[in-house]
């Protein structure tokens, strides 16, 4: 892997684009963590916030996100932490303590925690305005706005219900009962963590189940919820509001998202073995190794436990030849955040891979499917962009052509998915800008050089 600059730590918003090429390097070997999983970061330390007393984390996240998490709960009254060995201590204000930010919550790239803060502050008698980069800014936020503006609170909304936003919470909010129009963890969790303060029972009912960290997360704290499947396989979660909840000892698990990355350079580049430690495997999570696994890959799993209610393992990836599937449109929602990193390794496959229901992926960070589908054109893939998904003929396991420069548009997960691209390429791919990468995952390409050094 050609490494031009130093790694970069510090906020990347409003710097110069850093460049980046990644070229073939030979076999990944050795055993990596990746960070911890970000969508548990971020509710970590926003329930932390709300509890009473102290709450240890450990395994955080320490991606620009979350570090956005972590700034606005302490904008609204918090104390927040870090110690020496990255554990994090919080002290919450209690359910209902929030109190008024001085100034507006830079959200940075983060729409989750935009989306999940929107809601805490909905059940609160606050106001809070929320800005952002200029992806995080072009991103609409009109599905959180209108459940939440059922339960009384007001929103003022740039044009399109996009940011900046400004939130004015009432106390006591409307109880509302919610079916999801469309499959979302973040419009689920907005309306639960109102729920949390507002009297009454708030409900949601999803037809389609997404990731379920949040209702764990806040059994695990104490809140009163429960998950009732009805005949036609519908969930329905119900809150009990006014909730006291209790700090907690919380040890994040690695983020299977962030695993997908190393997993699939070891499967795509010959005579590679990774293992990764401490995943995630949460099953509203795993979409990603389940259709690996269909394509051929070998993955094995090993030291599987729970941690603080979340199921977790190592996972061992060894270079495989993978064969096209057709994915299932219902896995869609448990691997929505994989899918640009999949799409590699069926450009690398032998066969066709189709893909359908991603319509989601247009309204990420970036219009996934169309930056994924222009960038692997130019490195010699053969896509073809539909509605709804790609269409993908793979290589048979030859290297692709490479020799582009990607627009990754902001996007960390379009520039990670490019590097590991750039592993099985006969020239180097260049990733017009790497510095969003540290809004997730920080030490990616650290990590990369390592497992190519090993």
């Amino acid at each position: 892997m050609a490494s031009h600059h130093p790694q970069s730590t510090g906020p990347m918003h409003g710097t110069d684009p850093r460049p980046q090429t990644f070229t073939r390097s030979g076999a990944f070997r050795g055993t990596v963590r990746v960070p911890g999983d970000k969508s548990i970061s971020h509710r970590a330390l926003m329930l932390s916030a709300l509890a009473v007393g102290e709450s240890r984390i450990t395994g955080l996240l320490e991606g620009e996100d979350v570090l956005a998490t972590a700034a606005a709960m302490r904008a609204m009254g918090a104390q927040i932490e870090r110690s020496g060995k990255g554990e994090w201590t919080v002290h919450g204000v209690g359910v209902g303590g929030l109190l008024q930010p001085a100034t507006a919550l830079d959200m940075g790239n983060s729409g989750t925690s935009t989306r999940l803060l929107m809601g805490l502050v909905a059940a609160h008698a606050i106001s809070a305005t929320f800005i952002g980069d200029a992806s995080l800014s072009k991103r609409p936020m009109g599905r959180v706005i209108d459940p939440l503006s059922l339960t009384g609170a007001e929103f003022t909304a740039s044009p399109g219900g996009r940011l900046p936003l400004m939130v004015r919470g009432l106390c006591p909010a409307v109880p509302i009962s919610y079916r999801l129009p469309v499959a979302s963890a973040q419009v689920k969790s907005a309306i639960l963590l109102a729920g949390l303060n507002t009297p009454g029972i708030t409900e949601v009912i999803e037809p389609v189940p997404t990731r379920d960290h949040s209702e764990r997360m806040l059994a695990g704290f104490g809140a009163d919820l429960s998950v009732e499947i009805d005949a036609d396989g519908v969930r329905h979660i119900r809150l009990v509001g006014e909730a006291e909840l209790e700090p907690q000892q919380i040890e994040v698990p690695g983020d299977p998202s962030s695993a997908a990355f190393p997993i699939v350079a070891a499967l795509i580049t010959p005579g590679s073995e990774v293992t990764v430690t401490h995943v995630g495997m949460n099953p509203t999570r795993t979409g990603i190794y389940k259709m690996l696994e269909a394509m051929g890959a070998d993955l094995t799993y090993s030291n599987e436990r729970v941690v603080g209610g979340e199921p977790v393992a190592d996972i061992t990836a060894r270079h495989s030849a993978l064969t096209g599937i057709d994915v299932p449109p219902d896995v869609a929602p448990s691997m929505i955040d994989e899918f640009p990193v999949f799409f590699v390794a069926a450009s690398m496959a032998q066969g066709r891979t189709t893909t359908s229901g991603l319509d989601e992926l247009r309204v990420k960070e970036s219009d996934r499917l169309a930056l994924m589908a222009t960038g692997l054109a130019a490195i010699g893939a053969k896509v073809e962009e539909r509605e709804d998904g790609l269409i993908i003929d793979g290589s048979g396991g030859e290297p692709l052509e490479g020799g582009a420069t990607i627009a990754s548009a902001l996007d960390h997960r379009i520039a990670m998915s490019f590097a590991v691209a750039g592993q099985h390429c006969y020239h180097g791919v260049t990733v017009d800008d790497v510095s969003p990468i540290a809004t997730s995952f920080p030490t990616f390409e650290v990590m990369l050089a390592g497992l190519a050094r090993a």
